[in-house]
């Protein structure tokens, strides 16, 4: 089953690329999100984020029932991964060998 997030927009932002960018805190835990299909949003404001798109905007009262649903459910902990990141020296070390 897919499933949407609600996140608070904390700073909306562009990218070099002109793709309009958020940060955005789920539950204390804060993820960069896509905001191009949610041109109406703006700071504050609780978006429903699914795989790191915001599909719309949400009141807070929606976003804290979820909120309580999914730690019922012990599914917060989902939301605790690790963006990704620019590579390494390392990183570029161990991909630019030849072996």
């Amino acid at each position: 089953m897919c499933l949407a997030i609600p996140g608070k927009l904390l700073e909306i932002s562009t990218d070099v690329h002109g793709v309009r960018m958020g940060r955005a805190n789920f539950g204390g835990i804060v993820k960069q999100v896509c905001l191009e299909y949610t041109p109406e949003v703006e700071t504050g404001d609780y978006v429903l984020v699914h795989v790191g798109f915001a599909l719309s905007k949400v009141d807070e009262a929606e976003a804290e029932r979820t909120y309580a649903a999914l730690q019922q459910l012990d599914q917060l902990g989902e939301l605790d991964t690790p963006d990704v990141l620019e590579p390494s020296e390392s990183d570029h070390a161990f991909f630019n060998s030849s072996s």
